[in-house]
């Protein structure tokens, strides 16, 4: 008995110092975060970007910390990093408008102009629809439907009245048959998520080469703040293309990959 009680009270301790330390750490991240935003707001942009790393290292992600991260790179005008943590924002906060606007904004720094394949009806209306959301907001969909799911059919099963049944009925079905379609569209976005992986050049400017070998020949020239698709990756080079739809090999440090 006395056995169990201390083991007991070990894991209440135990527990209790591992929740001692995320508070603690939780109120560094918001004390660093809230210095970094008046180091920005003093126009002290390199302090402010040393504290949103900081914030970082600590493994924290979100939205937020990104879009202020990019608008401080900005104010130094250093495009690579200032497009690169947009683009992480967007990929945390698709359908945030001020995030799309500042990455507009701070594409016009790049000196590649690149004129994008035209899309599909068929991809424009995913792109409009179901591509509008991430893969997690199809999953937390999904998860409301099968609740909506179980108290519908809960309801039709004890309802006594034959038209209120009929209409549970039909409710139960339809639910049911968005939460399967949820779950797909939640499948499709990973599956997509994981086949467009992106990447932002981070060199002033690299030769893309037809082949991944240093000796192969240079087909055309990208420079920083480019965004690329990574096709696949041989040694330490990587395929890339970019939306115009060509394609080719750079080496793998020269792009920071999203």
């Amino acid at each position: 008995m006395k056995k169990t009680q201390f083991l007991t009270l070990k894991y209440v301790f135990a527990l209790t110092f591992l929740l001692a330390i995320k508070i603690g750490n939780s109120q560094n991240v918001n004390h660093l975060f809230v210095e970094a935003n008046k180091l920005f707001q003093q126009k002290e942009y390199n302090k402010a970007i040393e504290k949103y790393l900081d914030i970082k290292k600590q493994n924290v992600e979100s939205a937020e910390l990104y879009f202020n991260l990019a608008n401080a790179y900005y104010r130094t005008n250093k495009v690579a990093p200032s497009i690169y943590y947009y683009e992480k924002a967007l990929q945390l906060d698709p359908n945030n408008t001020k995030i799309k606007n500042n990455l507009n904004i701070a594409k016009q720094m790049t000196l590649d102009n690149i004129e994008a394949l035209p899309k599909s009806l068929g991809q424009r209306i995913l792109e409009n629809t179901i591509q509008k959301l991430s893969y997690n907001s199809w999953a937390y969909i999904a998860i409301a439907f099968s609740f909506l799911f179980a108290i519908l059919f809960l309801l039709y099963h004890f309802s006594s009245e034959t038209s209120k049944k009929r209409f549970l009925f039909v409710s139960s079905i339809t639910s049911a048959i968005l939460l399967l379609l949820s779950v797909a569209f939640a499948f499709n976005m990973y599956d997509l998520s994981k086949k467009n992986n992106f990447a932002i050049i981070f060199v002033q400017e690299t030769s893309v080469k037809n082949a991944p070998t240093l000796s192969a020949e240079d087909i055309f020239n990208l420079h920083e703040g480019t965004k690329v698709q990574v096709l696949k990756s041989i040694d330490n080079w990587k395929q890339i293309k970019i939306a115009d739809g060509q394609s080719g090999w750079i080496i793998d440090k020269e792009l920071k990959e999203l």
